[in-house]
């Protein structure tokens, strides 16, 4: 099972951000559109179709090793769920499942 990335920084984040989208089994335009704010149309392509190949254990996976290569602060951790928090919000509403899915995150990423 693969878990090593080379990814750049983008790409982390996008990953993250894709992940986060998937919350409620939906990525809806509007979260879309926040990652894609975030990223170039090219990065995002390319890690959409690497995150629709992994399951859920090898996104998780992914995420801490990628965290981990670029030696994520406390503050980077901050601003990585301001955007997650936008992006979750993107669509007008902060529903139970992306409130899960975001307490989630911060329990295992920080």
């Amino acid at each position: 099972m693969e878990s090593e990335t080379n990814w750049t920084k983008d790409e982390l984040i996008a990953y993250i951000l894709l992940y986060a989208s998937h919350s409620n089994l939906d990525e809806d335009n509007h979260e879309r559109n926040v990652i894609i704010s975030k990223v170039d149309m090219q990065t995002f392509q390319k890690i959409h179709d690497e995150f629709d190949a992994d399951n859920d254990y090898q996104s998780i996976q992914k995420i801490i090793s990628g965290l981990k290569a670029h030696h994520y602060s406390a503050d980077d951790l901050t601003m990585l769920f301001v955007d997650i928090k936008v992006l979750f919000f993107a669509d007008g509403e902060f529903d139970s499942v992306e409130q899960f899915m975001y307490a989630y995150l911060k329990k295992i990423l920080n």
